[in-house]
């Protein structure tokens, strides 16, 4: 597969930075109630941080961090005891709270609960790579089942924002033009789709590459991300892209962040697509589209915006109207839903609405040993009161610190 070739300089980097982004990453709890193949934390049973630490942890991230919401993640969040009560925490002090969950604990009851305390949307991880009952040998197709029934139930509810992630593999990827096109037919219910590139540490790795934590020789063993087979680690966000634009060609990032060490990576790879229930997608904006937003909702609220209301969503036509002048992306979807309203002049009558779709490539390791992540990450968590990031949170846990990676010498 040939990845896509993008030029950066064409599309809007998202002004998301340490210190000031739309999202920060929260972890409760390490405890869960399945098992995914690409999943980096250790299962913890009784690993529940109590509510005064969770508290003191939202202090490090107002202290610290300006967000526009807070991702409570773990783990697997709908298992702390005191979950509502984090909920009610969170958005008491301003930040919107959303709920990162493989959906197995969330009923109907819950999820009322959950509402009344605040909470202002989930993202569901739904893959191929889970061992969940009743779904084992279950291909992503398949799985649009279960997606369905967790969106149905936040629309009864309504009011919440209903997002979904997928690891992507090498054997799934195929599937992921699939999943996108579930999600085009119910895009008034489903509101975010993301796809997450699989990273773990391989032993050919090793073979390469000595592992330090400070001045410390380490083993990495003990980490839950390291595999021990031999799987491929190397699948970038454009190799995604490419999949998916072999069934819609004209599929169109507008926004990007890029990696630490290289500024023309692509991190995180935005596309936001409008369209009409049932599955019509009558385009995508463009940077500038996504450069007003990001902007305007930073200079009225002080913080840049993630995880819109689902109400703002149902806009895609006034929005690309408004913005037409701006955007090219808008002008385009502009043009077809005249043309599409032409020949049916009672297509005037259906919203359209605007559905966020994120390919995010994790920590690269390049060959000179310097490790790639994603500059101004949004799922940055606390670790004793500093800010770090939660995919490599086991190697702070498990050595003090991060781990580098050093070229082996070769005499």
């Amino acid at each position: 597969m040939t990845p896509v070739a993008l030029d950066h300089r064409r599309l809007y980097r998202l002004p998301w930075t340490l210190p000031d982004n739309g999202i920060s990453w929260l972890e409760p709890t390490s405890a869960c109630n399945i098992v995914c193949v690409g999943c980096y934390r250790e299962n913890l049973p009784s690993s529940h941080k109590p509510l005064e630490v969770v508290r003191e942890e939202i202090d490090t991230f107002q202290r610290l961090r300006k967000s526009d919401c807070i991702s409570i993640a773990g783990g697997e969040p709908l298992l702390h005891p005191q979950i509502v009560e984090i909920v009610r925490e969170i958005a008491a002090r301003g930040f919107k709270p959303i709920i990162n969950t493989n959906g197995v604990a969330l009923t109907p009851e819950l999820l009322r609960e959950l509402k009344k305390a605040g909470v202002r949307g989930f993202t569901f991880h739904i893959d191929s790579k889970q061992f969940r009952a009743k779904w084992r040998g279950k291909n992503e197709v398949e799985l649009n089942e279960l997606r369905l029934h967790y969106a149905q139930m936040l629309a009864e509810v309504g009011g919440l924002s209903c997002a979904f992630n997928a690891t992507v593999y090498e054997d799934n990827l195929p599937y992921v033009p699939d999943i996108l096109e579930w999600a085009a037919r119910h895009i008034d219910i489903v509101h975010v789709v993301v796809f997450i590139a699989y990273r773990q540490i391989v032993p050919r790795l090793a073979e390469t590459f000595d592992f330090y934590a400070g001045g410390q020789r380490v083993d990495l063993k003990p980490l839950p991300y390291v595999a021990d087979g031999e799987q491929n680690v190397g699948i970038r966000s454009t190799d995604i892209l490419a999949v998916i634009r072999q069934r819609f060609p004209d599929f169109m990032p507008c926004a990007y962040l890029n990696g630490t060490e290289r500024p023309d990576s692509f991190k995180w790879l935005l596309t936001v697509r409008v369209g009409a229930r049932g599955g019509k997608v009558l385009g995508y904006v463009g940077p500038k589209f996504m450069e007003f937003v990001q902007t305007q909702h930073h200079l009225w609220r002080d913080r840049y915006l993630a995880y819109a209301h689902p109400r703002l969503l149902r806009f895609g036509r006034s929005g690309c109207l408004l913005l037409s002048p701006l955007d090219r992306g808008a002008r385009e979807v502009v043009a077809r839903y005249l043309a599409w309203t032409l020949r049916n002049p009672l297509r005037l009558f259906r919203p359209l609405h605007f559905q966020s779709v994120m390919i995010i490539q994790p920590v690269d390791i390049l060959e000179d040993g310097r490790q790639d992540m994603c500059d101004g990450c949004p799922d940055v968590t606390v670790w004793k009161g500093n800010l770090v990031w939660s995919c490599r949170l086991e190697e702070p846990k498990q050595y003090g610190t991060f781990v580098r990676t050093v070229p082996k010498c070769m005499l």
